[in-house]
Parts: structure tokens; C-alpha cells; sequence
């Protein structure tokens, strides 16, 4: 990929990841469709592994499909984005360790940000759904969007490049 065309595509991923980070603030702090309300009496977390992720599973019946995918899945997705757009934008090399590492330091942040302001909950299951989000996103990105565009991100040129 020429400087000129690398430039550009820096430049619009730069401008959906913060169109992607101010929709996810808004779900993640405002939208009152998924419970976000201010002022909330009471601190709410859980700390404990996998205890919502089993919770909204074994009532999947009871709950409804719609909540328990927009908790499991939707998690996850949202967080898919963060995982592509992270390794697009940064200069240097970011890996799959690095990047999911990032994820899960953002998820960790937005969570931590939810107690304290008490909307919604910190919760540690979101926090590996999100995870996880950032890792496939990341996964998407290098077996995906590398290939559409035939270059590896560490600068050489793919193997059909070098053929020609």
C-alpha cells in the first residue's frame, strides 16, 4: 500500500474509532434502554467468575433470547471494533497479545467508571465478554482486512506482491 493511500485509511479509521468510541459511551453510560440511569442508591458488582455469564444462560428460557444475547453477545461485539481499530491505528506493531491486553485494560476502565458513577454495574464477566470482543475483533482484522488488502502489517509485502 502506497504512504499516500496508508495516510488516508489512518485517517478514516481515525475518524470512525471516535464515531465507535462516542456510540459505545453513550450504550455504555446513557442509553436507558439498557438500564443506564443516573443516581442509583447503591453500589452493584459482581466479583465473582462466570456467575452472570451461567445466571443469563440457565434462565435463557425465562429471560427470553433477547436479553441474554444482548448481554452475552452483545458484549462482545461491542468490543470487536476496539479490537480491529486498535492494531489499524497504532503505528508500531500491536499483536494479538498486546491488543487483547488493551482490551481488556478499556473494559477494565469502562467498568470501573460504571461503579463509580453507579450506572450499570462492574462487572468481571463483562469484562472477559469484552475481552474476548477485542480479540476476535483483533482476528477479524489481521486474517480479514490484511488479506483484503494483501500487505502484512509489518510492512512487507504479502506473497502475492512479491511474485510480481
Amino acid at each position: 500500500m502506497e504512504k499516500g493511500q496508508e495516510k488516508n485509511l489512518r485517517i478514516a479509521a481515525a475518524v470512525l474509532f471516535i464515531i465507535y468510541l462516542l456510540l459505545l459511551f453513550y450504550l455504555l453510560f446513557f442509553s436507558e434502554e439498557y438500564g443506564r440511569t443516573m443516581g442509583e442508591q447503591s453500589y452493584r458488582y459482581n466479583l465473582h467468575l462466570f456467575k452472570e455469564i451461567k445466571r443469563f444462560w440457565n434462565h435463557r428460557y425465562t429471560l427470553g433470547w433477547k436479553p441474554v444475547c444482548i448481554n452475552l453477545l452483545g458484549n462482545i461485539a461491542a468490543f470487536m471494533p476496539f479490537g480491529f481499530f486498535v492494531p489499524l491505528l497504532k503505528r508500531k506493531y500491536c499483536g494479538f497479545i498486546r491488543c487483547t491486553v488493551y482490551s481488556a485494560a478499556f473494559s477494565l476502565c469502562v467498568e470501573t467508571i460504571q461503579l463509580v458513577f453507579k450506572v450499570g454495574a462492574f462487572d468481571v464477566d463483562d469484562i472477559v465478554l469484552n475481552t474476548i470482543g477485542g480479540m476476535v475483533g483483533y482476528l477479524l482484522f489481521r486474517y480479514g482486512f490484511l488479506k483484503l488488502i494483501g500487505q502484512k502489517r509489518k510492512g512487507g509485502p504479502s506473497k502475492d506482491q512479491k511474485k510480481t
